[in-house]
């Protein structure tokens, strides 16, 4: 490359750049001795971040361009995802800190940890090749491999990551054999170059359908979907409520960021190949998610049954198709980081140590002893369960309306029976905080980070309810520049 397309290079990623010399800045001073230091690493990541979104803002406003021999995009549709990911572990850092002094373990690599998989995110989201894409999910795995076992002296914690580290390591090999049969097929591993190639190719053809199932195997398992979704309960319920929380919300964005760049560039030519799977693995994961979460006891439990659901909606968004279910997808991603970091908030709350666990009958009677603390749950339970006139409602709201005017109206109404079941087990947890007296009184002590994060979740839970259109054309926008 000659220099001024390195120097262009370099500014594109310079998000990333920042985030990374991030974490390895947080790394060294982690080594200081003594531990007062490291309350001072959480404040230094967020800085970093907020670094970094303001540099995405202003790359948002200039041209669509690819940099590093058109590996890697910068375009609105990246831009907006990257600022969900940035919310997403801002907000989680914030919350760590308490948790982490309650289950002693403040240690200041786990913010390193965390900026190395945000790093990955963002490069996931960015990514316009194949090697680029499962590179930066490599970083993104690896990171959220550690953090899930950060707990080092609690068995939970353990377990999980050992679960994740072996199903995890399974999912990326299917995914680097669907990736390496696409490269031998077409000869590039660009995502443009890709689309022509196989624009090109017989889709008959059993070579092109088995590419297709290794690589839609690899990224379903991971945003949960059913019949790939076997971890998302233990690693939730196992895992540090931070990192559950960092994983139903960053995590999320980022595999299906690329599932929106591979699904309406790479493979819609093969949309005839992929097209039915998806459907029957949408209903799929949109009924067991639903249905499961009804019986559970351990709320982190419940809400990865809930988070299979949601998944399952967000795939419907993808069969929709088009500007309108692309952005319909980008405006869920956003709405559902807002009320489930909300959520997880008042979870860490409640929290009494991992190897207590985290039951649902620990919200009994919360609104008689914190009214306050019980009323941002309700919100933030509501707007889950789909509820007006939260952000919640019109993100499932307008995933519906996309696959109504794609002529799958049969998928609409079978989404809306699910999303009427799934409200209950949301509905069980306000009838607890407002109808029950409380086993024994919460000791609930809110630091100001955690103030912060409850304020920012609820505020973005809100007024996505009430401006839905301001942010949904915003989403269209960032779409229409993704497709083109």
């Amino acid at each position: 490359m000659e220099m001024t397309s390195v120097t262009a290079s370099i500014l594109a990623s310079g998000p990333e750049i920042i985030i990374i010399l991030a974490a390895c800045t947080v790394l060294m001073l982690s080594l200081l001795p003594g531990p007062g230091h490291v309350r001072w690493l959480a404040g230094i990541s967020v800085l970093m971040i907020a670094l970094a979104a303001g540099m995405s803002w202003g790359l948002a406003s200039g041209s669509p361009q690819t940099v590093y021999s058109g590996m890697f995009a910068v375009d609105p549709f990246s831009s907006f995802l990257k600022m969900v990911l940035y919310l997403g572990t801002a907000l989680t850092i914030l919350m760590s800190g308490g948790y982490l002094a309650t289950e002693r373990a403040v240690k200041g690599e786990y913010y390193a940890l965390l900026l190395c998989a945000l790093a990955g995110a963002m490069i996931m989201v960015s990514g316009n090749d194949l090697v680029i894409i499962y590179v930066g999910l490599e970083l993104q795995a690896l990171s959220v491999y550690v953090l899930v076992g950060f707990l080092k002296t609690h068995g939970r914690s353990n377990e999980s990551a050992l679960k994740y580290v072996i199903l995890g390591a399974f999912s990326s090999g299917l995914l680097l054999f669907g990736l390496s049969l696409f490269y031998g097929l077409a000869g590039t591993t660009q995502l443009q170059g890709l689309q022509a190639a196989l624009a090109a190719q017989d889709i008959s053809s059993p070579l092109l359908t088995l590419a297709a199932l290794f690589l839609l195997s690899g990224l379903l398992f991971k945003v949960g979907a059913v019949p790939f979704h076997m971890w998302v309960p233990d690693i939730y319920e196992g895992a540090p409520s931070p990192i559950t929380a960092f994983m139903a919300a960053v995590g999320k964005t980022a595999a299906f960021a690329v599932l929106l760049r591979i699904l309406m560039l790479d493979l819609v030519a093969l949309e005839a190949v992929w097209r039915a799977s998806v459907v029957a693995m949408a209903v799929l994961t949109l009924g067991l998610g639903s249905l499961a979460a009804l019986v559970q006891q351990n709320i982190k439990r419940m809400l990865a049954y809930s988070s299979i659901a949601h998944a399952g909606f967000l795939m419907l968004g993808l069969i929709a198709g088009g500007t309108g279910g692309l952005a319909s997808v980008m405006l869920y991603l956003l709405i559902y980081t807002f009320m489930t970091l909300g959520l997880f908030a008042v979870i860490i709350l409640l929290n009494k140590g991992a190897d207590l666990g985290e039951p649902i009958s620990a919200f009994a009677g919360l609104a008689r002893s914190h009214a306050g603390l019980a009323a941002m749950a309700l919100v933030f339970l509501f707007s889950l369960a789909g509820i007006p006139p939260t952000g919640g409602f019109f993100a499932k709201f307008y995933v519906l309306m996309a696959l109504i005017e794609a002529g799958h109206a049969a998928l609409a109404v079978i989404a809306v029976l699910f999303s009427a079941t799934a409200a209950w087990f949301y509905l069980r947890i306000i009838m607890l905080m407002y109808m029950q007296e409380p086993a024994e009184p919460a000791k609930i002590r809110i630091s100001p980070a955690v103030r912060l994060v409850l304020l920012t979740a609820l505020a973005g839970t809100l007024l996505t309810g009430v401006l839905p259109t301001w942010f949904l054309g915003v989403a269209q926008a960032a779409a229409a520049a993704g497709l083109g």
